[in-house]
């Protein structure tokens, strides 16, 4: 057994069991990975993989124990590059998050402003997607800290922790009805709204508190970006619930903003890494200013 039968399983589970998309990764002939799995599995006694012909078809019960270990090694060899790399020396290097878009706008400038003073030499790079594929992202090793609120549930090979608490806001053009009114569900309800798309930006919970109160939540405009949302809420489409942080006086004096604190419950903003990852100094270092921004947003949305 050596390392390089161990990264062909990585790369097999990696390919969903191509080999031949196995052997482009590793720049060697498709017949050199096969030669390398039959010598692997002569070795421990039994197949590693159902196969069809020359295909496979995934692994074997032995197989799935063994590329669990082949993960944990994978993992301890990066770990030993990032030690390494972080003694030497951890003023350079880099920095990848993970992150929606309002995270990445209304939360992440402050954190990462106080890390760029710490760390000018390492490069940042932030990956915007859906709340479903940043977790993916870190399994695949192309991310190493997530920031999200939704979806962040129990997962044993994730450390989670909670960034900060937030309130969602209700924000109707300057003159609207509502501003002159009290605030319930059940008149947000006569309006169309216009808010998150499912899975993004606590739209669990607006659909909770709707569904509590047996309300029906009559969504006619939904979207990832909370600035489309207020693009749409000044074109007259209806009334927008967003983050409480996603409103900016300065630039959204035409809109005013309604608290929704006490109507709809209190949504957490959440960060994760793998749980068996070395950190590099600098990546704790953006952690503590992750925790230091936080309490500050905490307390202003309270």
């Amino acid at each position: 057994m050596n390392i390089s039968q161990l990264e062909i399983l990585r790369l097999l589970q990696e390919t969903d069991y191509n080999v031949t998309k196995t052997a482009e990764k590793m720049h060697v002939v498709q017949s050199a990975v096969s030669r390398q799995l039959i010598l692997l599995e002569e070795e421990l006694g039994a197949p590693l993989f159902e196969r069809h012909g020359k295909r496979l078809h995934g692994p074997t019960p032995l197989g799935l124990r063994v590329l669990e270990e082949v993960n944990l090694v994978n993992q301890a060899m990066k770990n030993i590059r990032a030690l390494a790399d972080d003694f030497i020396d951890n003023r350079n290097g880099f920095l990848h998050i993970a992150t929606t878009h309002t995270q990445a706008k209304y939360f992440l400038p402050g954190p990462i402003a106080k890390f760029r003073e710490h760390y000018p030499g390492i490069k940042i790079y932030i990956e915007q997607s859906s709340p479903d594929n940043l977790i993916n992202l870190l399994h695949q090793h192309k991310a190493d800290i997530v920031i999200c609120t939704e979806k962040l549930g129990d997962d044993e090979k994730l450390i989670i922790q909670p960034c900060y608490h937030w309130h969602h806001t209700v924000i109707v053009p300057i003159g609207h009805p509502l501003s002159n009114e009290t605030l319930t569900l059940e008149r947000l309800a006569t309006y169309p709204i216009l808010t998150y798309s499912r899975g993004f930006t606590g739209r669990s919970n607006i659909e909770k508190a709707f569904g509590d109160a047996g309300i029906a939540l009559d969504v006619t405009l939904a979207a990832a970006d909370s600035d489309v949302i207020k693009t749409y809420v000044r074109l007259g489409f209806g009334v927008g619930i967003i983050a409480g942080m996603s409103y900016e006086p300065g630039k959204d004096n035409d809109l005013l903003a309604l608290d929704l604190n006490g109507l709809i419950p209190e949504s957490t903003t959440k960060f994760a890494y793998l749980k068996h990852s070395y950190l590099p100094t600098f990546t704790r270092f953006f952690i503590d200013q992750l925790l230091v921004t936080s309490n500050t947003v905490s307390n202003r949305q309270a």
